[in-house]
């Protein structure tokens, strides 16, 4: 499979020579490859992106001021990704600060997802009746600038994994009602084989759990992580992933690299891609990026509103350019690459789906319902 024809920009040798200069290295393949490398050359200081890309002054300012909100981190492998010239540039945007994200809209919330209103101990969120969070990490590969856990993930706040467990297991095995845990972030796919292997083993032994899922950024922001070795901890705990994708310019040959080892290892891989202004807010851009991640095996799944987090007002869409992309699609290209539309209700209302009313009346056992073309048909219930 030809997978350059995914992505449109080829990453020359050059774009990644000048990443190792800015560490005083020279670019070496097989150190580039290094998940370990990539995470210890992470660009994090303003000299770093300065010497990177042309900057425009929003992002001067956001470089300089908004670490003190939410830090700075992208992979050298990322940052090659990024358009040097075009202050526009949809993974720009999504990894550079801009001075916009020191100003606070009144619908702003830190917790829009009201998930410390729902902790039941330390790093576990139970707000579903069936379906735990557990927040294994706080830092990820790269920090996402529209993060809905900004308030905790690079603030170096949540205590230790090792010593949260022992009340996160009690917990579980306590309530019997759980079957679902997600595990997310941060970034789990941060730690390493040994450690995941041991978390994933004390929750598989737990009776009553019966699906766990990992929420990561990795064969995005680092594919280098995705390793043979990895992919055996995953298919031996029968893990699923639900990966985050947010423009086609991501699906770099590594990153297809990455999901065939894991789809060919037997890990079933989903989608989740938040709708942000300027990056993939028109039906081509969301429409390239869900047939690229078919051809990934990768399913499209959730289409998130931007959560409306403190200093992201200036990436969030209406609703309606939501529900209008939504139309536009569903029709027009295959149901597996039209994920749903959902919004976090904020406060912690959870995942409330959003569609355009199609079902228009329904009365007398007669149902009213309008296609994907705006034209209506009547679906009769069977009379018993």
């Amino acid at each position: 499979m030809v997978y350059t024809e995914i992505n449109p920009i080829v990453i020359h040798n050059t774009r990644r020579q000048e990443i190792c200069r800015i560490f005083g290295e020279t670019y070496d393949p097989e150190r580039w490859n290094d998940w370990r490398w990539q995470m210890r050359h992470r660009l994090t200081k303003p000299e770093h992106f300065q010497r990177l890309l042309h900057l425009v002054p929003a992002e001067e300012q956001g470089l300089l001021k908004s670490p003190e909100k939410f830090a700075i981190a992208v992979t050298p492998h990322f940052a090659a990704l990024l358009d040097p010239e075009d202050s526009l540039c949809p993974l720009r945007l999504q990894v550079i600060p801009r001075e916009a994200e020191l100003v606070v809209n009144p619908a702003d919330m830190k917790d829009p997802c009201g998930e410390d209103h729902d902790s039941v101990v330390p790093g576990l969120v139970h707000r579903y009746p069936d379906r735990v969070l557990f927040l294994a990490l706080d830092s990820c590969a790269a920090y996402c600038r529209y993060c809905t856990r900004s308030r905790l993930v690079s603030q170096g706040e949540m205590y230790p994994l090792t010593r949260r467990m022992e009340a996160i297991v009690a917990y579980l095995e306590e309530h019997t009602e759980v079957r679902d845990v997600l595990i997310s972030g941060g970034d789990p796919l941060l730690m390493s084989d040994e450690p995941l292997d041991n978390l994933l083993r004390q929750l598989r032994a737990i009776s009553h759990i019966e699906f766990i899922r990992i929420g990561s950024r990795v064969p995005s922001f680092l594919p280098q992580r995705i390793t043979p070795e990895l992919v055996a901890v995953l298919r031996k705990h029968r893990v699923w992933l639900s990966l985050h994708f947010c423009h086609v310019r991501e699906l770099t040959p590594e990153t297809a690299y990455a999901c065939d080892l894991l789809a060919d290892g037997g890990i079933p891989l989903g989608s989740q891609t938040v709708l942000l202004k300027n990056v993939n807010d028109s039906e081509e851009s969301l429409k390239q990026l869900f047939h690229g991640l078919l051809k990934l095996r990768v399913r499209p799944y959730y289409l998130y509103q931007c959560d409306p987090v403190v200093g992201t007002a200036h990436l969030r869409t209406s609703v309606q350019t939501g529900l209008d992309l939504i139309s536009k699609l569903r029709g027009h290209t295959t149901g597996y690459a039209v994920p749903t539309y959902v919004i976090d209700a904020p406060g912690g209302g959870g995942k409330v789906p959003i569609q355009k009313e199609t079902l228009l009346a329904y009365e007398n056992g007669t149902a009213l319902v309008r296609n994907w073309e705006g034209q209506t048909f009547t679906y009769t219930d069977p009379e018993i």
